[in-house]
C-alpha cells in the first residue's frame, strides 16, 4: 500500500489546500513532509535487486486491457526520493512570497507531485501516459497565472510543444497495444515483448516516436527551445518544478520504456541520439558563455547537463545507466539550489542581469559560500555529487567513440567558465547600487539551502549507497536488452 499512498495522498492533500485555503502553505508543508517520511520508510525497507516492490495490479478497464498496475525498483525509487525530497523544499522556498490565490497555488503543486510521483511507479502503459499528461496541466496553469512577463505566450508555446511530444508517445503506445499476444494488453511486460517481436523498420519508427516525446521534456537539442523562456517567465517554484523534477520524466522514459521495448531500434540510431544529445551539450554551452541573464544562463547550462546523461544512456553500458541515475539526483539537487539563490539575489537586488550585481561576498558571506559550493557541485568537482555522475557519463562516451567523449567534455570546460565568469561578476568584486545593502540568508532560507548542499557534498563523497540502490535494476536492464540484441545478429 506504500505506492498507493504515494500517489494518492498528494491528491487528498491538495483538496485538503483547497478546502482550508486559509492555511494553504501549512497543510501542504506537512502534506509533503508526511510523502517524504513514507518514501523513506520505503527506502529504507527496499531490498536492493532487480525485483519490483510494493507492487500493486488491479484490474482497472479489464475489457481493454488497462490495469491499475505500479510498482518500485531501484531505477523509480531513486526518482522517487528525489520528487518527495524537494517538494517540501520548494515548498517552503515560497513561504516568503504572497502569491495571489496560495490554496490554487499550493493544490496545483501537491497535484503535480501526484502526477509525478505516478510517472515513476507506473508499470502500465495508458497509466504511465496518463500520469505523463496529469504533470503538464498544473505546471501549464502555475507559469500561466503566476509567471512573468508575456507568460500567455510562452506557457502556450511550452504547452504545445509538450503536447505533441505526448500525442507521437501516444500513437506509439496504442500500436504496441494492437502487438501484444491473446488479448490486447498495456501491461509493460507486455509491451515490452510486443516492441521486441517487431522488426527493425518497425523498431525504429517507434524508437524516433519515444525519443521525440521525451527529448522534448528533457529537453534535448533541437527540441529544447521551448524551454529557457519557459524557466525565465515562470515563478521560481513553477521552474524549480520543471527543471529540478519534470525534464527526469523524459529521462527516466528512455531507462524504463525506450530502451528495454525497442532495442532493436535503440541499436539502429542511438548513435543519431548519442549525436543529437553532444550537439546539444557544445551549442547550449556556447550559448550559456553569452548570457547576461542569470536564470537563462542557468537555462542553457541544465540543456548541457541533460544532453550529457542523455547520451551516456545511449552507450548501453553500465556505467553510462548508472551515471545517468547519479545524475539525474545529483543534477535535481543542484539545478534547484541554483535557481533558489538566483531567486533570492533577484528578490534582494530587483536584477537578474549580471553586471549589475557584484561584491556581494562583503555583505553577505554565508550567502557567497553556499552559492560556492553549489556552483562547483554544478561544474563537476571531485567530492561534489555532480562529479559521480558526469565521470562515470564521460567516461561511458569516451568507450563509446572518444571523439563524442571529448565533445561531450565540454559540457564541464565550458561550465567551469561560464559558472566562474558569473559567480566572479556577481559575489567578488565592490559592491554597487543594486548590492550594497544585500542582506544574509535568512533562517528559512538556510532551512531549505543547508540539506541541499549536505547531500551536494555527502553523494560526491560517498555516492555508494545511491548507486547501490539502481545497480541490480540497471544490471538486469542491461542483460535483457544484450541477450536480445545477441539473438537477432
Amino acid at each position: 500500500m506504500i505506492t498507493a499512498f504515494l500517489i494518492f495522498w498528494p491528491l487528498v492533500a491538495s483538496l485538503l489546500v483547497f478546502a482550508f485555503h486559509g492555511y494553504a502553505k501549512p497543510i501542504a508543508l506537512a502534506a509533503s513532509i508526511i510523502e517524504l517520511v513514507v518514501s523513506i520508510v520505503a527506502a529504507v525497507n527496499f531490498i536492493s535487486d532487480s525485483s519490483i516492490q510494493y507492487s500493486i495490479n488491479y484490474a482497472w478497464i479489464q475489457s481493454a486491457g488497462i490495469n491499475f498496475h505500479v510498482g518500485i525498483d531501484g531505477i523509480s525509487l531513486l526518482l522517487v526520493l528525489l520528487t518527495t525530497f524537494l517538494i517540501p523544499f520548494i515548498i517552503l522556498s515560497s513561504f516568503s512570497i504572497n502569491y495571489k490565490n496560495p490554496s490554487v497555488f499550493y493544490g496545483l503543486i501537491l497535484l503535480m507531485q501526484m502526477a509525478l510521483v505516478g510517472v515513476f511507479v507506473s508499470l502500465d502503459g495508458f497509466l504511465f501516459y496518463l500520469f505523463w499528461e496529469m504533470a503538464l496541466i498544473p505546471v501549464y496553469f502555475i507559469c500561466l497565472i503566476w509567471g512573468g512577463e508575456d507568460r500567455g505566450v510562452i506557457t502556450l508555446k511550452f504547452f504545445i510543444y509538450t503536447l505533441s511530444g505526448s500525442l507521437l508517445m501516444l500513437i506509439a503506445l496504442v500500436y504496441l497495444y494492437f502487438q501484444t499476444q491473446g488479448q490486447h494488453s498495456f501491461d509493460i511486460q507486455q509491451l515490452y515483448a510486443a516492441g521486441r517481436s517487431l522488426p527493425v523498420r518497425e523498431q525504429g519508427i517507434l524508437f524516433w516516436a519515444f525519443f521525440i516525446a521525451f527529448a522534448i521534456k528533457m529537453p534535448v537539442f533541437p527540441f529544447h527551445t521551448w524551454q529557457p523562456d519557459t524557466y525565465n517567465v515562470a515563478p521560481v517554484q513553477g521552474t524549480m518544478l520543471l527543471s529540478a523534477i519534470m525534464l527526469k520524466m523524459g529521462i527516466y522514459g528512455v531507462i524504463r520504456w525506450l530502451v528495454p521495448m525497442v532495442p532493436y531500434g535503440v541499436q539502429t540510431w542511438g548513435e543519431s541520439a548519442i549525436v543529437l544529445s553532444v550537439v546539444g551539450i557544445v551549442y547550449a554551452s556556447c550559448i550559456a558563455l553569452v548570457q547576461k541573464d542569470f536564470k537563462r544562463l542557468l537555462a542553457y547550462s541544465s540543456i548541457a547537463h541533460v544532453g550529457l546523461i542523455s547520451g551516456g544512456i545511449f552507450t548501453l553500458s553500465k556505467i553510462g545507466m548508472q551515471g545517468a541515475m547519479i545524475q539525474m539526483l545529483s543534477h535535481g539537487l543542484i539545478v534547484f539550489a541554483l535557481f533558489y539563490l538566483v531567486d533570492i539575489i533577484v528578490a534582494r537586488t530587483k536584477t537578474k542581469v549580471i553586471k549589475q550585481l557584484g561584491g556581494i561576498r562583503s555583505q553577505a558571506p554565508i550567502f557567497t559560500t553556499i552559492f560556492l559550493i553549489v556552483m562547483l557541485g554544478s561544474i563537476a568537482l571531485p567530492f561534489t555529487s555532480g562529479f559521480v555522475g558526469e565521470f562515470l557519463l564521460i567516461n561511458s562516451l569516451v568507450k563509446y567513440q572518444l571523439g563524442l567523449g571529448v565533445a561531450a567534455g565540454l559540457t564541464t570546460i565550458l561550465g567551469a567558465v561560464y559558472m566562474l565568469r558569473a559567480f566572479q561578476k556577481s559575489m567578488l568584486g565592490e559592491t554597487g547600487e543594486n548590492t550594497s545593502s544585500f542582506m544574509d540568508l535568512t533562517t528559512r532560507e538556510k532551512l531549505v539551502l543547508y540539506p541541499i548542499v549536505v547531500l551536494i557534498l555527502g553523494i560526491g563523497i560517498y555516492p555508494t549507497p545511491f548507486l547501490k540502490i539502481s545497480e541490480a535494476a540497471v544490471n538486469n536492464l542491461l542483460t535483457i536488452v544484450t541477450n536480445y540484441l545477441a539473438l537477432v545478429k
